[in-house]
């Protein structure tokens, strides 16, 4: 069973010239979901993870399930003003304007080793961001985790001197 086809493609979307991958679908199937959850472990595993970091919204969807494997805490990272309690923020870069992240100021404690996990590689925007802000509590990234990675966009030249790793590449 191939991950990438429980993957469902809608060209087009949401605009012209966008070919959206639609997750939902790998989702909804049980033994694809835990295979996708199973390969990531096996990916991370030896990592000595101590906290999985998800960023909002489908990190969410992957991080958890991943923390409890490898027996670690889940720390979301939100858009700003979703989280109660002190935060820091990282604004970061669009093609036109810019987004921002934030993390529980005590989300990470100095030294701790961190694997931060998403459902999408494209342009690495979003995850450079949130590396920074793990990286700002003094958390040391040991790792970066994406179902999908979009090759085409380059995500990966952004996140040099990360271990990148992806379970589906279009």
């Amino acid at each position: 069973m191939s991950l990438k086809d429980k993957i469902r493609v809608f060209e087009d979307y949401p605009t012209k010239g966008i070919s959206f991958k639609d997750i939902t679908t790998l989702l909804k199937d049980g033994e694809s979901f835990r295979k996708c959850i199973d390969m990531l472990d096996e990916k991370f595993k030896d990592c000595q993870v101590d906290i999985v970091v998800g960023p909002e919204s489908r990190g969410f969807i992957f991080a958890t399930p991943l923390a409890y494997l490898l027996n670690a805490g889940f720390v979301p990272v939100r858009k700003p003003g979703k989280l109660p309690g002190e935060t820091i923020k990282y604004t970061y870069d669009l093609e036109y304007g810019s987004d921002s992240l934030e993390i529980h100021k005590d989300a990470i404690i100095k030294g701790q080793n961190v694997l931060i996990v998403d459902d999408l590689l494209a342009t690495g925007g979003t995850m450079k961001a949130t590396a920074n802000l793990v990286e700002q509590l003094g958390g040391n990234v040991v790792g970066l985790g994406f179902l999908i990675e979009l090759e085409d966009l380059n995500g990966r030249d952004k996140l040099s001197g990360y271990e990148v790793e992806s379970l589906v590449k279009y």
